[in-house]
């Protein structure tokens, strides 16, 4: 116990912070476990370039009336390619004036608010921004969310009615190499479990962007992408057994 939790401190907390605990093991097994995913009815497509910023996703497109993309980057390729598919494409970000794409300003809303717990001049809940978008209630959504570890608290605040609203949900989480810091655990794996109650993980891929920790024999890259298909959308499924699928590709050249 005292090895992990020195190991913690080295790696996860360099600063002297105090641990409210040590994560068992049992319970990080089990969250992995979880997100182990499923190869189902719909084969894996990749929506933007290769490279960061593109994800795969099921090919279950049809008839999706919007994607939301929270967090706006040098590019917007998969908002490019979803807009293709006939979606109407929704940014947010408040650390940009404008997202940099080639599509007319007609073809896409940006709002200049961050994704959070409440609604304030900068920040809007998930289900506040889905209302203001003015969609037809209950048609079938696509969320694509890199906000640099604010996803916790985003899809903490995000209903079970408008979650369910989302088809596909395409989510990078950080900060997986806290997962031993108990707090953190919970922080981390709450709404993640949420996802897991309405829809099944179809695909994981490690960004290899910032390496990974490994503790008790288990290696955890500290940045991963996961996709997410809603139940309803499953007729079958069995375990993916090809890593990494063969559409995946590094996020950057630098590991």
């Amino acid at each position: 116990k005292n090895y992990i939790l020195n190991k913690i401190k080295k790696h996860i907390h360099p600063h002297n912070f105090e641990l409210t605990g040590i994560t068992p093991i049992e319970k990080v097994e089990h969250f992995i476990k979880a997100l182990h995913p499923y190869q189902t009815n719909h084969k894996l497509v990749r929506l933007g370039p290769m490279g960061d910023g593109g994800y795969l996703v099921p090919d279950d497109l049809d008839n999706i009336a919007a994607c939301f993309s929270p967090g706006v980057d040098k590019i917007s390729e998969f908002e490019k390619d979803c807009f293709k598919k006939g979606m109407k494409i929704f940014m947010a970000d408040a650390s940009v004036e404008a997202p940099i794409t080639n599509l007319s300003k007609n073809d896409f809303s940006f709002i200049k608010k961050h994704i959070g717990l409440t609604n304030t001049d900068s920040l809007i809940t998930m289900d506040q921004w889905v209302k203001d978008a003015g969609i037809s209630q209950h048609e079938d959504l696509l969320l694509q969310m890199d906000i640099e570890g604010a996803e916790f608290s985003a899809l903490t605040s995000l209903s079970g009615e408008t979650l369910n609203d989302f088809r596909i949900i395409v989510l990078e989480v950080h900060w997986l190499d806290h997962l031993w810091d108990a707090v953190a655990f919970k922080h981390i794996s709450d709404p993640i479990y949420k996802i897991l109650e309405s829809h099944y993980c179809v695909h994981s891929h490690p960004n290899n962007c910032c390496g990974e920790l490994t503790l008790n024999g288990i290696s955890i890259p500290r940045v991963m992408e996961f996709t997410f298909l809603r139940k309803d959308r499953v007729s079958n499924k069995t375990f993916s057994k090809d890593f990494p699928h063969n559409l995946d590709a590094d996020n950057t050249s630098h590991s």
